[in-house]
């Protein structure tokens, strides 16, 4: 823990090298649904309200931001990557709910030991992979929005290549990107590794998980999202609540 800040700082500056958001296809067309679907791993998705230690996904609280008439619909499932999402059918699964618009978060489990079944690699499968959400969202008529993995809690946070990955993918289709790995960076710095603390779930036998959020910060990974989404997609801005 006392470097996950000096490795999320220097995430934080590579990012800023980048250079900044893509030009969006979507800007200024009509949702095609009022229906929000996220697609992601188990930092977004539903955990159980018995969950013994406490987990929560950011995708929990996305709804909290919005009237009744737009329905979020958080579909993602722990342990999932871009990869294993489409070959287990989750995301034909997705499509078949008429989204209007769909955020995309991965990369997590993509990042895992290249001979796990999960795995992808940051400068090949998976850029495609992403490439298949945008072209197959944007075929329904739908929105798409890539979510950066956030930062890593901990010294290795090798998250980077896929968020960047992200970015070239973003930029190439020119879709919306909400960079949630560079923004937890810097939230991470500001509060300090005790302060962090206070966001992370339990892990079994006691200590804190430095992957899974509890609800304090599931609420604030949601809460940046929410930061940069309304800009992303304009069309989402008469539904706030």
């Amino acid at each position: 823990m006392k470097l996950h800040s000096l490795v999320c700082g220097l995430a934080l500056a590579l990012t800023a090298c980048v250079g900044g958001p893509p030009k969006v296809v979507e800007q200024t067309m009509p949702l095609a649904s009022t229906n929000l679907i996220i697609v992601g791993d188990s930092t977004v998705c539903n955990w159980p309200a018995n969950d013994n230690l406490h987990r929560e996904g950011w995708g929990m609280h996305i709804q909290d931001y919005f009237k009744s008439d737009l329905q979020v619909i958080n579909l993602a499932v722990s342990g999932r990557s871009t990869k294993t999402f489409i070959t287990e059918g989750r995301w034909a699964a997705a499509l078949e709910r008429v989204p209007g618009v769909v955020l995309i978060q991965f990369g997590h489990n993509d990042s895992h030991a290249p001979t796990n079944p999960e795995a992808t690699n940051a400068a090949t499968d998976f850029r495609d992979y992403l490439r298949q959400y945008i072209d197959e969202t944007r075929a329904e008529g739908a929105i798409p929005v890539l979510i950066t993995p956030m930062c890593r809690r901990t010294p290795t946070d090798n998250l980077q290549p896929y968020a960047d990955a992200m970015k070239v993918v973003a930029a190439e289709k020119k879709v919306a990107l909400i960079d949630l790995h560079a923004s937890s960076a810097k939230l991470y710095a500001q509060l300090g590794p005790e302060g962090v603390k206070a966001l992370e779930a339990n892990v079994a036998g006691g200590g804190y998980d430095t992957t899974h959020f509890n609800a304090a910060g599931a609420k604030a990974m949601a809460k940046l999202v929410m930061d940069e989404l309304p800009a992303a997609v304009p069309q989402l801005k008469p539904y706030l609540k």
